[in-house]
């Protein structure tokens, strides 16, 4: 349902975690998400705690998902005593097996967390294969 990357993209980002900058390694886990398959639908979530509905965007191009959403900075000159929660705009990407039907993607967003419901395409369904008789059968001589 889901593709894993590449094995040595995974090993760039977690030396880029290693060696970011304080501040930026809340940044790049700052859309955790639970992946599951429950019957003919594949469903992600994302946690997005205050985040605005309307700075989501969800774009499918092929079998790659990408979203992106915005957690805006603060507009005050106040003395900041702690900033463990990352600001700014978030971008996540999700490469898709052939068996799932990117076109009919439903998506809903419901305190603080962004649900994508991804219906599996007919042909990967299971189904049953009826087994006939070979009695009965011509052999086609040409």
């Amino acid at each position: 349902m889901l593709m894993r990357t590449d094995p040595f993209r995974e090993l760039d980002r977690l030396t880029q975690q290693l060696f970011a900058p304080q501040g930026r390694l809340a940044q790049l886990a700052a859309m955790p998400m639970d992946a599951w398959r429950d019957g003919d639908s594949f469903h992600v979530e994302f946690d997005l705690p205050g985040v605005d509905r309307d700075s989501i965007d969800i774009d499918a191009e092929s079998n790659v998902v990408t979203i992106e959403a915005e957690r805006p900075t603060r507009a005050s000159d106040a003395e900041l005593l702690a900033a463990e929660r990352p600001r700014g705009v978030f971008s996540r990407q999700l490469v898709l097996g052939d068996n799932l039907d990117t076109e009919r993607i439903e998506a809903a967003y419901d305190n603080g967390v962004l649900t994508l419901t991804i219906p599996i395409v007919e042909q990967a369904k299971p189904r049953k294969i009826e087994i006939g008789s070979s009695e009965g059968q011509k052999a086609i001589n040409s």
